[in-house]
C-alpha cells in the first residue's frame, strides 16, 4: 500500500506543520569568517607612482603590429583558453545545481501497486469492517487483494532553516567568480607567452644574422691566410687554425636555424595551428622599451593579478564550505506535499471525488553518522587553511616577480650600454690586428682571438636586448596585463 492510502485523519498534523514553518521562518544563518587580509609592502623599489603598465591594452604597449596579431590569434584559437571557457561552464552549471537545491523538486507520478492484506492486520481487519457497512456497496468495496493507483505531483522540499542550501550556493557562485579569473590567468600567461616566443625569434634572427656577417668575414680571413701561406710567411697551421673557427661559426648557424624552428613551432601551438613560418616585424635591435615602465603599488597588484583574485576567490569559497559543515550537524526541515488522482479501482481514477492530497514536515538530525561530519568538517577547515597559504604564496610570487622584472629591466638596460661599447672596441680590434697581420706585426692568433671575441660580443648583446624585452614581458605579466 502507497503511504498516501488507508492513513487515518489526525488534526493536529496541520498544527505541527504550522509549527514546522514558523521554525523555518527563524533562518540562523552561519557566516563564513572574512578572508584574512595579507601584509603587502608599501610600494616596490621605493616607488611611488600608481600608473602601472598592467593596465595597459597590449595594443598600446607593443608597437609591433605582428606580435599584436600574434596574441589576437593566440586569444581566439589556442586551446589553453578554450578549456578555460568550458571550465566556467562547468562552473555555472554548478551554480545553477546550488540554486535549484533552494526550491522545490516537483516530480510527475504515475504509480500502481497491488496489496494482499493479512485477516489479522490492521488493513485487513479495517477493510473487512468496512465493507460490512450500509454506506459502502458497489465501486466503493474495498477488494482484497487491493489494487492502489496514483496519477498526480508528489514534492519534496528542504527549508534552508540554517543557511546551509544558501552557504552552498554563495559558494557555488564565489568558485565561479575564480573560475573567470582563471580564464584571465590563461589570458595572461597567453598574452606573456606569446610576447616572449615573438622576442626570442626576433633574437635568433639577429644572432643567425651577426653570424653569416662573421661568417663572411672569416672566409676571407682563410682566403688571406691561405694567400699567406703560398707566400711562406705563415705555415699549414694557421690555415688549419682560420679553417676550424669559420666551421665553428657554421655550426653555431645551425645550431640558431634548428632553435628558431622550435621557438616557431611553440610559437604556432599557442595559436592553434600547425607549423608554419610566422611572420615577423623589425630587428630586435631596432624594437624600442618604453621610456618609462611604471609598476604602480602592490596595494594595485591585489587587485589586477588573476591568479591572486582567483587565490582570494578560492579562499572565500572554502572559508563558505566550513560554515556548510557546521550546519550539516543541524537537524534538516524535509516537507513532502502530494496531490493527485488516488483509487484502488482503476475505473475510478478520473473520477473528481478521487483528488488526494497531503504533506508531511519532518526534522531529521545526524546521531549515529557525527564522525563522518566530523571528518568533512576538518577537511573544510583543513581546506581553507591550505587555501589561505596558497593566497599568501601568490601574493608573495606576484611581489617578487615585480621587483625581480623591474630591476631587470634596469640592469639589462646598463649590461647594454657596457656591451655596445665593447662591441665596438673589439670591431676595431678585428680591423687592426687583420692589418697588423699583412704587415707581419700580429700573430694569426691574435686575428683568430680577435674575430672570436666580436662574435661572441655581439651575440652577447643580442642575449641581453632579448633579455630587456622579456623582463618587460614578465613585468606585463606578474602587473596582470592583457586581459580587460
Amino acid at each position: 500500500m502507497m503511504p498516501y492510502l488507508n492513513k487515518p485523519k489526525h488534526p493536529y498534523r496541520f498544527g505541527v506543520l504550522l509549527l514546522l514553518l514558523s521554525v523555518s521562518s527563524c533562518r540562523i544563518l552561519h557566516t563564513p569568517q572574512k578572508t584574512q587580509a595579507v601584509q603587502l609592502p608599501m610600494s616596490y623599489l621605493g616607488g611611488t607612482d600608481s600608473t602601472t603598465i598592467g593596465s595597459l591594452s597590449r595594443q598600446t604597449l607593443f608597437a609591433d603590429q605582428n606580435l599584436v596579431r600574434l596574441v589576437d590569434m593566440a586569444l581566439l584559437q589556442n586551446p589553453d583558453l578554450r578549456m578555460a571557457l568550458q571550465r566556467i561552464e562547468v562552473a555555472q552549471a554548478t551554480y545553477q545545481i546550488s540554486r535549484g537545491a533552494l526550491l522545490p523538486s516537483v516530480n510527475a507520478v504515475a504509480a500502481a501497486g497491488v496489496d494482499r492484506y493479512g485477516r489479522y492486520t490492521l488493513n485487513g481487519v479495517g477493510n473487512f469492517d468496512t465493507n460490512l457497512s450500509e454506506n459502502i456497496a458497489g465501486q466503493s468495496r474495498i477488494p482484497n487483494p487491493t489494487p492502489d493507483y496514483f496519477l498526480g505531483l508528489r514534492s519534496s522540499w528542504e527549508l534552508d532553516i540554517w543557511g546551509k542550501l544558501r552557504n552552498r550556493r554563495r559558494a557555488a557562485y564565489t568558485r565561479l567568480l575564480a573560475s573567470q579569473e582563471g580564464r584571465n590567468l590563461v589570458v595572461t600567461a597567453l598574452t606573456g607567452e606569446v610576447a616572449r616566443l615573438y622576442y626570442t625569434l626576433l633574437a635568433l634572427d639577429a644572432e643567425l644574422d651577426i653570424i653569416r656577417e662573421n661568417e663572411a668575414l672569416q672566409q676571407r680571413a682563410v682566403e688571406l691566410v691561405n694567400v699567406q701561406k703560398a707566400a711562406g710567411r705563415v705555415t699549414e697551421l694557421a690555415v688549419q687554425q682560420f679553417t676550424a673557427q669559420l666551421l665553428n661559426t657554421r655550426s653555431l648557424a645551425g645550431r640558431v636555424r634548428q632553435e628558431i624552428v622550435e621557438a616557431e613551432n611553440q610559437l604556432n601551438a599557442l595559436l592553434g595551428r600547425y607549423p608554419q613560418p610566422v611572420a615577423r616585424g623589425q630587428s630586435i635591435e631596432d624594437q624600442k622599451i618604453p621610456a618609462m615602465v611604471m609598476a604602480g603599488l602592490p596595494a594595485q597588484l591585489v587587485r589586477r593579478r588573476p591568479d591572486i583574485r582567483q587565490a582570494e576567490r578560492e579562499l572565500e569559497a572554502a572559508n563558505i564550505d566550513i560554515a556548510v559543515a557546521q550546519a550539516e550537524f543541524l537537524p534538516s526541515l524535509t516537507l513532502t506535499p502530494y496531490v493527485g488522482l488516488n483509487a484502488f479501482r482503476l475505473s475510478s481514477l478520473l473520477n473528481p471525488v478521487s483528488i488526494a492530497a497531503g504533506v508531511l514536515g519532518g526534522l531529521a538530525a545526524p546521531v549515529f553518522n557525527r564522525r563522518l561530519l566530523k571528518g568533512n568538517y576538518a577537511v573544510s577547515v583543513a581546506r581553507s587553511r591550505e587555501a589561505y597559504y596558497g593566497y599568501q604564496k601568490v601574493v608573495l610570487t606576484g611581489v617578487s616577480e615585480v621587483v625581480s622584472n623591474l630591476k631587470g629591466l634596469d640592469n639589462y638596460q646598463n649590461v647594454a650600454d657596457i656591451q655596445r661599447q665593447e662591441v665596438a672596441v673589439l670591431r676595431q680590434a678585428v680591423t687592426t690586428s687583420n692589418e697588423l697581420f699583412v704587415n707581419g706585426y700580429a700573430t694569426y692568433l691574435e686575428v683568430i682571438t680577435a674575430q672570436r671575441s666580436v662574435l661572441d660580443a655581439e651575440l652577447a648583446l643580442i642575449e641581453t636586448k632579448r633579455s630587456q624585452f622579456l623582463s618587460l614581458v614578465g613585468l606585463y605579466r606578474a602587473l596582470g596585463g592583457g586581459w580587460q
